[in-house]
């Protein structure tokens, strides 16, 4: 199965989950709860208030060698996002790519989508746990801070 063929797939589309495809083709699903929702949320919002240029993307689809990855949030440049506007899945990973975690998650697997997202051209990846604290890395490895946008805090307060 590709992309399309999930967002496409009538049994599909009111999904109650977050769903990925492996680089086999194969769904995988994972549930997410309120406070992953209200962490997505804020991110977004800190996002657009501390950049003057830019989208911020729920949910962004990213085509890479392990099959399609759903970041949680990312921040597209416009020129970047003037690239991938118009895709089933982005061709090229945005310059932010977050994943908000819940227990489901392990840090292997963490390891591997950041992998991944610079991979495909991510400058900056960024880990939300669950109790809102942040871990921000760059393709040298993990950092302070982010270097794209130095104000975002390190913690989130819903």
């Amino acid at each position: 199965m590709n992309w399309q063929e999930v967002c496409e797939h009538p049994a599909l589309v009111d999904l109650p989950f977050k769903i990925e495809l492996d680089e086999e083709g194969r769904i995988t699903m994972s549930p997410v709860k309120v406070v992953h929702s209200a962490l997505q949320g804020e991110i977004e919002y800190l996002l657009r208030s501390l950049l003057d240029a830019g989208k911020t993307l729920p949910e962004c689809a990213i085509a890479t060698p392990k099959g399609t990855k759903v970041a949680d949030v990312v921040w597209a440049s416009d020129a970047i996002f003037a690239q991938i506007k118009d895709e089933i899945e982005c061709s090229i990973a945005p310059e932010i790519c977050i994943e908000v975690l819940s227990a489901s998650n392990s840090g292997k697997e963490m390891e591997i989508k950041r992998t991944l997202y610079f991979a495909q051209g991510a400058k900056e990846c960024w880990m939300c746990n669950e109790d809102g604290s942040l871990q921000f890395f760059n393709e040298q490895g993990q950092i302070v801070h982010s270097l794209l946008v130095p104000g975002f805090p390190d913690v989130l307060k819903l």
